[in-house]
């Protein structure tokens, strides 16, 4: 069965999915940044999650690529990267914005925020973290040079870009369409698509 939904700008949600169903996330304008988070099923405990700094160590490189599984905080693969018709532009490093970081850059006392996205879209399935974890920023650019330095620059995504996840175990999947307006990294503030299936439908 297939099923489709669009999430407005700045606004997150979370959907269950089965092993061997899929996600696809697609950027419907381009230029958007979308935070995404995997959760294990409850059963497996509120400890596990998809965690970047174990899939960096396992996959040995800062950037999954299409073949590559996300790894959780006890060292399973909890999804895979099937599909990426991106630039393949992503990032593994930069935390979620939050109202602290706001208030750093100036912005609004109420402006919109990943992790409250986060805490929201998992709550309306009975679940809660202490705070969101790292995410993996989608279509985000964030390149480093030699010595180390990072930068923002607008996401290179197209309109129609998308990625898709096929779930290794049950899980919850969250995403935001990211609200971060006071620098650069979304080159539009757009709507995502997102669609859940199984393989061959």
């Amino acid at each position: 069965m297939t099923s489709s939904s669009v999430l407005p700008a700045r606004q997150g949600t979370a959907v269950a999915l089965a092993a061997g169903e899929r996600v696809q996330i697609v950027n419907l304008d381009g230029g958007q940044v979308v935070d995404w988070w995997a959760l294990a099923h409850p059963r497996d405990g509120d400890d596990e999650y998809a965690s970047m700094e174990h899939t960096r160590a396992s996959l040995r490189r800062l950037v999954p690529r299409v073949g590559d599984a996300i790894y959780s905080t006890r060292r399973r693969p909890l999804v895979t990267l099937v599909e990426d018709t991106s630039p393949g532009v992503h990032d593994t490093l930069i935390a979620a914005c939050d109202p602290e970081r706001y208030r750093l850059l100036g912005g609004a006392p109420d402006h919109p925020s990943c992790a409250q996205n986060f805490a929201a879209a998992i709550a309306e399935h009975g679940r809660s973290l202490p705070r969101a974890p790292a995410p993996f920023n989608l279509f985000m650019a964030i390149p480093w040079s030699a010595e180390g330095q990072l930068a923002f620059e607008p996401s290179p995504a197209g309109a129609g870009d998308s990625v898709t996840f096929q779930a290794e175990l049950d899980v919850l999947v969250v995403v935001s369409v990211c609200p971060m307006d006071l620098n650069p990294i979304n080159a539009t503030m757009g709507d995502i698509e997102l669609r859940t299936f199984s393989p061959g439908h």
